[in-house]
Protein backbone atom coordinates (compact mmCIF):
# COMPACT_ATOMS: atom_id res chain seq x y z
CA UNK A 1 0.00 0.00 0.00
CA UNK A 2 1.47 3.43 -1.08
CA UNK A 3 1.83 5.80 1.79
CA UNK A 4 0.45 9.21 1.89
CA UNK A 5 3.35 10.69 3.58
CA UNK A 6 7.02 11.28 3.50
CA UNK A 7 7.90 10.31 7.24
CA UNK A 8 11.27 8.62 7.91
CA UNK A 9 12.52 9.87 4.33
CA UNK A 10 16.16 11.96 4.91
CA UNK A 11 15.46 13.51 1.57
CA UNK A 12 14.83 17.30 0.63
CA UNK A 13 12.79 16.13 -2.38
CA UNK A 14 10.41 14.19 0.19
CA UNK A 15 9.55 16.94 2.13
CA UNK A 16 9.17 19.27 -0.72
CA UNK A 17 6.21 16.59 -1.89
CA UNK A 18 4.66 17.03 1.69
CA UNK A 19 4.04 20.94 1.08
CA UNK A 20 3.44 20.88 -2.62
CA UNK A 21 3.15 17.15 -3.92
CA UNK A 22 -0.25 16.71 -3.77
CA UNK A 23 -2.33 16.53 -7.31
CA UNK A 24 -3.80 19.73 -7.56
CA UNK A 25 -1.24 22.43 -5.40
CA UNK A 26 0.97 23.14 -8.34
CA UNK A 27 -2.40 23.81 -10.36
CA UNK A 28 -3.13 26.08 -7.96
CA UNK A 29 0.09 27.84 -7.40
CA UNK A 30 0.12 28.12 -11.52
CA UNK A 31 -2.83 29.82 -11.32
CA UNK A 32 -1.70 32.52 -8.17
CA UNK A 33 1.63 32.98 -10.44
CA UNK A 34 -1.03 33.80 -13.21
CA UNK A 35 -2.66 36.08 -11.45
CA UNK A 36 -5.49 34.61 -9.93
CA UNK A 37 -5.86 34.84 -6.42
CA UNK A 38 -9.42 35.03 -5.05
CA UNK A 39 -10.85 31.07 -3.79
CA UNK A 40 -13.78 31.28 -6.17
CA UNK A 41 -11.57 32.65 -9.34
CA UNK A 42 -9.47 29.33 -8.61
CA UNK A 43 -12.31 27.37 -7.92
CA UNK A 44 -13.90 28.26 -10.55
CA UNK A 45 -10.96 27.94 -13.64
CA UNK A 46 -9.84 24.56 -12.16
CA UNK A 47 -13.09 23.26 -11.65
CA UNK A 48 -11.81 21.67 -7.96
CA UNK A 49 -13.97 20.62 -5.50
CA UNK A 50 -14.51 23.34 -2.72
CA UNK A 51 -12.94 21.21 0.10
CA UNK A 52 -10.18 20.20 -1.65
CA UNK A 53 -9.26 23.43 -2.74
CA UNK A 54 -9.42 25.10 0.80
CA UNK A 55 -7.64 22.10 1.65
CA UNK A 56 -4.88 22.77 -0.62
CA UNK A 57 -4.52 26.66 0.44
CA UNK A 58 -4.83 25.67 3.54
CA UNK A 59 -1.79 23.94 3.46
CA UNK A 60 -0.15 26.24 1.44
CA UNK A 61 -0.75 29.09 4.37
CA UNK A 62 0.26 26.59 6.58
CA UNK A 63 3.78 25.96 5.15
CA UNK A 64 4.43 30.01 3.97
CA UNK A 65 4.42 29.54 0.51
CA UNK A 66 0.79 31.79 0.01
CA UNK A 67 -0.19 34.64 2.63
CA UNK A 68 -4.17 34.94 3.24
CA UNK A 69 -4.59 38.87 2.41
CA UNK A 70 -7.93 40.43 3.23
CA UNK A 71 -9.55 42.41 0.02
CA UNK A 72 -12.90 42.89 1.66
CA UNK A 73 -14.13 43.51 5.02
CA UNK A 74 -18.08 43.07 4.51
CA UNK A 75 -18.15 39.99 4.52
CA UNK A 76 -14.73 39.12 4.79
CA UNK A 77 -13.20 37.99 2.23
CA UNK A 78 -9.38 37.24 1.24
CA UNK A 79 -7.29 36.62 -1.53
CA UNK A 80 -4.01 34.35 -1.73
CA UNK A 81 -1.05 36.02 -2.15
CA UNK A 82 2.60 34.36 -2.91
CA UNK A 83 5.43 34.69 -0.19
CA UNK A 84 9.12 34.89 -1.11
CA UNK A 85 8.93 31.34 0.01
CA UNK A 86 6.45 30.84 -2.41
CA UNK A 87 8.00 32.83 -5.47
CA UNK A 88 10.85 30.81 -5.01
CA UNK A 89 8.79 27.95 -6.66
CA UNK A 90 9.04 29.75 -9.85
CA UNK A 91 11.82 28.25 -11.38
CA UNK A 92 10.17 25.10 -11.16
CA UNK A 93 6.82 26.09 -11.66
CA UNK A 94 8.25 27.00 -15.16
CA UNK A 95 10.19 23.85 -15.64
CA UNK A 96 7.24 21.82 -15.11
CA UNK A 97 5.92 23.84 -18.28
CA UNK A 98 8.43 23.77 -20.50
CA UNK A 99 8.92 20.26 -20.04
CA UNK A 100 4.67 19.72 -21.15
CA UNK A 101 5.20 22.41 -23.70
CA UNK A 102 8.19 19.94 -25.30
CA UNK A 103 7.01 16.40 -23.96
CA UNK A 104 2.83 16.71 -23.54
CA UNK A 105 2.22 19.54 -26.26
CA UNK A 106 -1.36 20.89 -27.37
CA UNK A 107 -2.11 20.40 -30.90
CA UNK A 108 -2.42 24.55 -30.84
CA UNK A 109 0.70 25.10 -29.12
CA UNK A 110 1.60 26.42 -25.83
CA UNK A 111 -1.20 28.11 -24.00
CA UNK A 112 1.43 30.08 -22.35
CA UNK A 113 4.19 32.66 -23.24
CA UNK A 114 7.01 33.31 -21.07
CA UNK A 115 8.73 37.04 -22.65
CA UNK A 116 11.77 38.84 -21.05
CA UNK A 117 9.83 42.10 -19.84
CA UNK A 118 12.74 44.30 -20.86
CA UNK A 119 13.15 42.77 -24.14
CA UNK A 120 10.77 40.70 -25.32
CA UNK A 121 12.60 37.38 -25.48
CA UNK A 122 11.68 34.02 -24.33
CA UNK A 123 12.89 32.56 -22.05
CA UNK A 124 15.11 29.62 -22.54
CA UNK A 125 15.25 26.07 -20.12
CA UNK A 126 18.23 28.10 -18.01
CA UNK A 127 15.86 31.04 -17.47
CA UNK A 128 17.83 33.07 -19.00
CA UNK A 129 16.71 35.22 -22.23
CA UNK A 130 17.40 33.65 -25.75
CA UNK A 131 17.67 37.35 -26.86
CA UNK A 132 19.82 39.16 -24.54
CA UNK A 133 21.28 36.71 -22.23
CA UNK A 134 19.70 37.99 -19.17
CA UNK A 135 19.62 35.85 -16.44
CA UNK A 136 15.67 36.07 -15.57
CA UNK A 137 13.50 35.31 -12.46
CA UNK A 138 9.59 36.00 -11.79
CA UNK A 139 9.92 39.47 -11.58
CA UNK A 140 11.45 40.02 -14.59
CA UNK A 141 9.24 37.77 -17.04
CA UNK A 142 5.94 38.61 -18.33
CA UNK A 143 3.39 35.57 -18.87
CA UNK A 144 1.16 35.82 -21.82
CA UNK A 145 -1.51 33.51 -23.71
CA UNK A 146 -0.15 31.19 -26.08
CA UNK A 147 -2.04 29.86 -29.18
CA UNK A 148 -2.70 26.93 -27.36
CA UNK A 149 -4.78 28.90 -24.10
CA UNK A 150 -8.41 28.14 -24.28
CA UNK A 151 -10.54 31.10 -23.64
CA UNK A 152 -10.87 29.83 -19.94
CA UNK A 153 -7.20 30.09 -19.38
CA UNK A 154 -5.69 31.35 -16.02
CA UNK A 155 -4.12 34.49 -18.22
CA UNK A 156 -7.71 35.25 -19.86
CA UNK A 157 -9.62 34.81 -16.59
CA UNK A 158 -7.13 37.36 -14.94
CA UNK A 159 -6.72 39.69 -17.95
CA UNK A 160 -10.35 39.88 -18.15
CA UNK A 161 -10.87 40.59 -14.35
CA UNK A 162 -8.47 43.18 -14.56
CA UNK A 163 -9.74 44.96 -17.35
CA UNK A 164 -13.63 44.99 -15.86
CA UNK A 165 -15.01 41.82 -17.63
Amino acid sequence: MLRSDYDGQTCSIARTLEVVGERWTMLVLRNVFLGLRRFDEIQRNLGIARNVLADRLGTLVEHGVLEKVPYQERPVRHEYRLTEKGVDLWPVIVSLMQWGDRHAPTPAGPPVLLRHRDCGGAVSRHLTCEACGAALGPRDVRSLPGPGAPPDHPLLVARGAADGG
